[in-house]
């Protein structure tokens, strides 16, 4: 017997950095969690004739795609009848969605993430009530990620100074401003008493560090949900925190344009600029999104070595603009891809996502920037590695490199017939699907096989989730709510614009 794993493939792609390429009729060789070796078929093959060989001559081989910026939905949105929309009601219709177990959630998205050729995730996870709900929550992410055996960063945040809209003190302002018979509705949406304190955050956090700080795959991050959202002192108190545990932390910023003008409002500068002020930016700090950062924004992203998830599918749903993707490349900005949970087709295919990435951003002019699919493939790959903290390990198909793997069924990419000069990573970029995908290996475990997970059953999960969702009173007080609140929301927000920041004339000014 041996533990030794060989992987075979028509096209081996080692990764997207100028030294990788492509490897034809060739196998990695796997013992254990990592790579030993890379080559052509016939040699490694002679000299492991004991290996157990998975793949074949119509399979491609990728390193394991890093998703780096993710909100596990079992059920969407969507499904929850919560159509897509600007980005503040949205948030704001998410009141009338029935509750649901986070296990499940996790198990069901974990599917769809590993079917996609996903071996690694940043998961944000928002939460309150009282400490022990937030715990439970925690938990059973967590432990739904370690029973999937995807790799996941899981960044947890609550917000403490506003919950219904942007900035210190604003929802107080915001309810004062409603109707008598409406301002007791809304207050129900803002925490009670039993809300978890600063103090029960970081006991809770302590414990979830404590329990996972050895495990292989598992990483425990910082999650604030985003500045507008989470005072000063707690966003310092997590940025020391994070130093002393050396753990990450990713928040969502400058999303929106609502979010672009909070920073000067509530700040008298940029948010970005705001977190440098406190302490938090460097190598293991992230944002997600950034659609309207400005240039000295960007710059600063570079020069503390903070990295940035892109979230095509999730701008461009929720009506944030198109993030200038072009400038982050060429900064040298840390740049990752992210599906955020509200991908372009409501479906986690990450292989979509990177071709809308690479599309939004070929600008119209000859000479003008436009990104290769090997610069996306590397957002997707060794960005997100080195958003993770994990260069050296995640992100190619090298000896001493993590066994994350992927494999894809070629036969559709190439059918009826391909020019024998066409470059395998573009093909690949440009056509395969997440139905591509056969199997993926984590750490050198065959966590999806013969497109299905290895470690539970896909179906099982989803009829438990959809149970206990059927037996879930529809919240109509809640969704009462969310109809007669949505258009005094928008109206506060609408009263931030002025001529000159008119979102419109803004977001076209700069492209």
């Amino acid at each position: 017997m041996t533990d030794r794993l060989l992987v075979r493939g028509r096209w081996l792609v080692t990764g997207a950095a100028e030294s990788d390429g492509t490897v034809e009729d060739g196998a990695v060789l796997v013992t254990g969690d990592v790579i030993e070796e890379v080559g052509d078929w016939p040699t490694l093959h002679a000299a492991n004739p004991d290996a157990r060989v998975i793949g074949s001559e119509r399979t491609a081989v990728l390193p394991g795609l890093i998703n780096a910026h993710h909100h596990s939905a079992g059920v969407t949105a969507l499904q929850h009848a919560i159509p897509d929309d600007l980005l503040e009601p949205w948030i704001l219709a998410h009141a009338r969605m029935r509750p649901s177990d986070m296990g499940l959630n996790v198990l069901l998205s974990a599917d769809r993430l590993l079917r996609s050729g996903v071996t690694s995730v940043v998961e944000v996870m928002s939460g309150g009530g009282p400490a022990e709900a937030f715990a439970d929550r925690l938990g059973r992410g967590l432990a739904a990620y370690d029973k999937a055996g995807l790799r996941v960063a899981y960044a947890a945040g609550v917000s403490d100074q506003s919950h219904l809209v942007h900035g210190k003190g604003q929802d107080a302002v915001f309810l004062d401003d409603l109707p008598p018979e409406l301002r007791d509705q809304a207050g129900v949406q803002l925490p009670g008493p039993d809300q978890l304190t600063r103090a029960d955050y970081f006991a809770v956090m302590d414990e979830a560090w404590r329990r996972y700080k050895d495990h292989p795959r598992i990483d425990v991050w910082f999650g604030p949900p985003g500045p507008q959202w989470v005072s000063d002192p707690f966003l310092q108190e997590i940025a020391e925190r994070a130093e002393s545990l050396d753990v990450g932390i990713q928040t969502h910023l400058a999303e929106s344009f609502y979010e672009k003008l909070h920073g000067p409002r509530d700040y008298g500068t940029a948010t970005l600029s705001h977190m440098g002020e406190l302490g938090l930016l460097g190598p293991r700090f992230s944002i997600a999104h950034g659609v309207w950062l400005s240039e000295a924004e960007i710059a600063l992203l570079a020069e503390t070595g903070s990295g940035i998830s892109h979230n095509p599918g999730s701008n461009l749903r929720l009506r944030t603009g198109i993030a200038p993707l072009n400038a982050l490349l060429a900064s040298d900005t840390t740049v990752a891809l992210g599906m955020d949970g509200t991908t372009i087709n409501d479906d986690e295919d990450f292989f979509a996502e990177m071709r809308l990435a690479l599309r939004l951003a070929r600008t119209p002019h000859l000479g003008g920037p436009a990104p290769a699919p090997t610069r996306v493939f590397e957002m997707a790959t060794l960005g997100g590695a080195k958003l993770l903290r994990q260069e050296g390990r995640l992100g190619r198909l090298a000896p001493g490199y993590q066994a994350d793997l992927v494999l894809l069924d070629t036969a559709r990419l190439t059918w009826p017939w391909i020019a024998p000069e066409a470059d395998p990573r573009d093909l690949i970029l440009l056509r395969a699907k997440a139905s591509d995908v056969t199997s993926v290996l984590v750490a050198g475990e065959l966590v999806l096989e013969d497109r299905q997970p290895t470690r539970f059953n896909t179906l099982e999960v989803g009829r438990a989730l959809a149970e206990s969702l059927a037996a879930e009173a529809y919240p109509s007080e809640a969704a009462d709510m969310v109809a007669a609140l949505t258009p005094h929301l928008e109206a506060w927000y609408q009263s931030w614009e002025t001529p000159e920041l008119d979102p419109y004339v803004v977001y076209n000014s700069r492209r």
